[in-house]
């Protein structure tokens, strides 16, 4: 038995494969660095989805179909913003996404990734006490996503940073939430079950709650020079150092080096950067010294928490911008399984009493 399911093989995918032992990511059939720097979010969903929808559109055609998908999701959400407001931010995205259509078709998909973004816009919003901004039909998907977030348009150099973090975490393997998508859709349910599912695996912080706690991180250190005591201190009592150390990953995961590059793109991150950049290395080195039979490198969510800050995103915010870009991974892998016609049924050992035989000896 395998409690963690790693060794066990549960789908065959053309979608992404993760190389852990040698620090690489191959999103269908290129370099998650290559995707990251050739591909905006459209051409990325384009890319996923491709081969799994009749009447597939080109790219250009997909990125109108999203805008006006955006305008369609705001107005329906619309009634519900005073009652969004009042919940967290994953339970609120929650709600908007069960007021999507749940079929199997390319509008569903194409409605629920526009739902995402518009969603995670007027959550933003609400919570600042802001009325939510309608979207701009005529905007890159990435760029409107910040828009509706912030209140004012990005600088084209913001607007490629967030599109380059929503490409560079558009699929990772089969990941806890990509499974529970894929399992869901195994049952013919529809792919907005099984975005919700893979939404309610991703609010977990093992999974995809950990780039704010990379920040309180910083926020706890506060300078360079307090680094080494503070890393000794949180070592000594077991505590974990948020954005090190990834399941799957012996070496350094390749996301955290695109979103590096990125970042340092933007002004807003000169300072947190570097600090980051001289904690990152100092903690590497207590990390190896103090835990040598383990391989505990820079992850996906250093960097995210970094950018995510630097564009203006709130930390409450971070999961639901996480799934914003995973969305389009999520669908795809809901349309591949689907397209097995398998049920996901794996066998269980039983552990527990058994009753007592009623045949007499």
């Amino acid at each position: 038995m395998d409690a963690g399911l790693e060794k066990v093989v549960a789908a065959e995918t053309v979608l992404s494969d993760v190389d852990g032992a040698n620090g690489r990511l191959i999103i269908r059939g290129k370099d998650v660095e290559d995707l990251a720097q050739a591909f905006d979010f459209e051409a990325t969903a384009h890319h996923l989805w491709s081969g799994f929808f009749e009447g597939m559109p080109s790219a250009a055609e997909l990125k109108a179909a999203l805008g006006e998908a955006r305008v369609a999701a705001f107005e329906r959400l619309k009634p519900d913003f005073a009652r969004l407001a009042g919940l967290p931010e994953v339970e609120a995205l929650r709600a908007a996404l069960a007021l999507a259509p749940d079929g199997h078709d390319l509008g569903s998909a194409i409605d629920l990734v526009a739902t995402t973004a518009v969603a995670s816009g007027a959550i933003a919003r609400l919570k600042a006490g802001a009325a939510p901004l309608a979207p701009d039909a005529h905007a890159g998907h990435g760029a409107d996503l910040l828009r509706m977030i912030r209140g004012e348009a990005p600088l084209p150099e913001e607007a490629k940073a967030l599109d380059a973090y929503l490409v560079t975490i558009s699929d990772h393997g089969l990941n806890a939430s990509t499974f529970v998508a894929r399992s869901v859709a195994s049952t013919r349910a529809g792919l907005g079950s099984a975005v919700i599912a893979a939404l309610s695996a991703l609010k977990g912080p093992l999974h995809g709650g950990a780039p704010g706690p990379v920040l309180d991180m910083l926020d706890g250190i506060g300078t360079a020079e307090r680094a080494e005591g503070w890393i000794r201190e949180a070592l000594n009592r077991g505590e974990r150092l948020m954005g090190f150390g990834h399941r799957v990953y012996r070496t350094r995961d390749p996301r955290a080096d695109v979103l590096k590059r990125v970042v340092a793109s933007l002004p807003a991150s000169s300072g947190r950067l570097a600090l980051a950049q001289a904690l990152e290395g100092r903690i590497l080195q207590r990390l190896a010294a103090e835990k040598p039979d383990r391989k505990l490198d820079t992850n996906v969510e250093y960097y995210t928490a970094i950018l995510l800050e630097a564009l203006g995103v709130s930390r409450g915010l971070f999961t639901a911008m996480f799934a914003s870009g995973r969305v389009t991974g999520w669908i795809a892998h809901a349309r591949e399984q689907l397209a097995t016609n398998r049920l996901v049924r794996p066998a269980s050992v039983y552990v527990g009493r058994k009753p007592a035989s009623s045949v007499a000896a």
